[in-house]
């Protein structure tokens, strides 16, 4: 590895109207190196990297590229220094080719016709060095492409202007197991070849995995660079909150659940399914009861609770709830029942990104009270001043935008979107994805008191250990079945995966057979 670092940001500020998002924070990045930027939601990771590709100018401080002074002043200059980044929503054009994508804006031309067959063999190369283990069709639209796949095409793209610097924003979120694993090693690859990789995730096993080195922000401040072979988890951990070790086991405690097995029952379904989603299910919901879904991506998770809060209406089997038989085949029917929804996709199903913090919060006390009886505005403020004191959410003031807020934050928000209207039965679809190590512990604590407060909540998360830590019961699935139901000593993450694994087995057996 050069002794000259290849990007050196020293003392960089940034301030907004009101808040100053870095102050004098210092970043260094080497050839060949995989540096992982942690910190909290709002700890300056973002506006940093924004800083660097152009995206903000910075308010003070300097950038150096290999020992030359350069200020970006837009991404395209960015790009044109060799520094890239790809987003965690990959920001390519989905009715484009994937050559087209790796190649647009850059291509050949004679006359001003492009020249197709060097964008092919551009767009093929810059694919070869990702050395990917399984091909990619160059003439596949993106739009059918999956995330995976979409990924390495904007990474190509990087690698087509000869990056120098490759920022990886959130780049597994999205992705399953084996996905992630294969953007390792060609994160790996990459690294031979020496390009400087900033690698930013909440994943905290995946730096680990990966990283040679680790910087931490908190609160827009610089808290230090580390060797990750050096930096023991809990200890990062303790950076990125700001609270000692000891208090940080306690946010990692494995939370023993019990008393809820002779509570009331909520919600009974038998035989509920829809065709082409989730086979036909039994199940029940406790009163001041945490059950967890689990399952491996496609298990049917996301579709089950769709299935309950009538996104997706159920076409066959009954349920029940407090006893008297019904169904709920909107969502609006399912408010009226007492349940909630947080949805898997923050950003696209549960934040309304231009209203204010108020607007987001009272939007389902107003969708229950219909069109014609508005909430008056001095209530409004009451219980948007209520939930941002009881969720400590962080915002300047209640009329603040929610996109302007971090993701830890938004999802406080939601959620407190839900607690105003008291539902019997809340469900959770991935609450703690793509926010960070504090954020993450505020929700999971706030679970808790929502169970013991008497609440019924339906928890997935592609998470095990999440699932298990804040769970009663565990329901297994796998290919959009019930496989099994797990409680007690019987739940763990081990038990989980060999449930899956056995029933995997048997269904290769019974395939076999046939």
């Amino acid at each position: 590895m050069s002794s000259q670092p290849l990007l050196e940001m020293r003392g960089i500020d940034k301030v907004f109207p009101g808040v100053r998002a870095l102050s004098k924070v210092d970043f260094t990045l080497r050839r060949g190196q995989i540096h992982a930027l942690m910190g909290e939601n709002g700890a300056g990771k973002s506006t940093l990297i924004k800083v660097l590709t152009g995206v903000h100018p910075g308010d003070g401080g300097s950038i150096a590229l290999e020992g030359r002074v350069v200020a970006p002043a837009s991404p395209r200059e960015a790009e044109s220094l060799g520094i890239s980044t790809v987003y965690q929503e990959v920001n390519l054009i989905p009715h484009l080719t994937v050559a087209e994508n790796i190649c647009l804006g850059r291509e050949d031309r004679i006359a001003g016709l492009i020249r197709w067959g060097r964008v092919w063999r551009r767009a093929r190369s810059a694919l070869e060095r990702l050395d990917l283990k399984v091909g990619i069709n160059l003439d596949a639209q993106l739009s059918d492409c999956s995330i995976a796949v979409q990924q390495m095409t904007a990474i190509a793209r990087a690698l087509d202007i000869d990056a120098r610097i490759l920022i990886l924003d959130e780049p597994t979120s999205s992705l399953d197991e084996a996905e992630a694993e294969e953007l390792f090693r060609i994160m790996k690859n990459l690294r031979e070849q020496e390009l400087g990789i900033v690698f930013v995730t909440h994943f905290l096993d995946q730096v680990y995995r990966v990283s040679d080195a680790v910087t931490v922000l908190r609160n827009g401040e610089l808290v230090g660079e580390f060797a990750a072979a050096e930096l023991p988890r809990l200890e990062l951990v303790s950076k990125m909150v700001g609270k000692n070790v000891d208090e940080v086991k306690k946010l990692e405690r494995r939370v023993v659940l019990t008393g809820a097995s002779g509570r009331k029952t909520v919600v009974s379904a038998r035989r509920l399914g829809r065709k082409g989603s989730v086979n036909p299910l039994d199940f029940d919901l406790r009163e001041g009861e945490v059950v967890g879904l689990a399952g491996l991506l496609g298990s049917g998770r996301s579709e089950t609770a769709n299935l309950l809060f009538g996104v997706d209406p159920a076409d066959s089997g009954e349920m029940e709830i407090d006893g008297v038989r019904m169904r709920p085949d909107s969502p609006a029917k399912a408010m009226r029942y007492g349940f909630g929804m947080l949805t898997e996709d923050r950003k696209f199903s549960g934040i309304i990104p231009n209203l204010s913090i108020r607007d987001n919060i009272v939007l389902a006390m107003q969708a229950k009270l219909g069109p014609w009886r508005r909430i008056p505005p001095r209530k409004a403020n009451e219980i948007t001043d209520h939930f941002i004191k009881a969720l400590d959410i962080k915002t300047p003031s209640r009329e603040q935008q929610i996109k302007n807020l971090s993701g830890g934050n938004q999802q406080k928000v939601i959620i407190a979107r839900w607690l105003a209207v008291h539902p019997r039965l809340l469900i959770l679809d991935e609450p703690t994805r793509g926010i960070d190590v504090g954020a993450r512990a505020e929700i999971e604590e706030l679970m808790r008191s929502l169970r013991e407060e008497g609440m019924s909540l339906l928890l997935i998360s592609s998470e095990l250990d999440e699932v298990v830590r804040n769970s009663d019961r565990v329901i297994v699935l796998r290919d959009r079945n019930k496989i099994a139901e797990l409680s007690g000593d019987d739940l763990s993450e081990r038990r989980i995966l060999q449930v899956i694994a056995t029933q995997a087995k048997e269904d290769q057996a019974k395939e076999a057979a046939s």
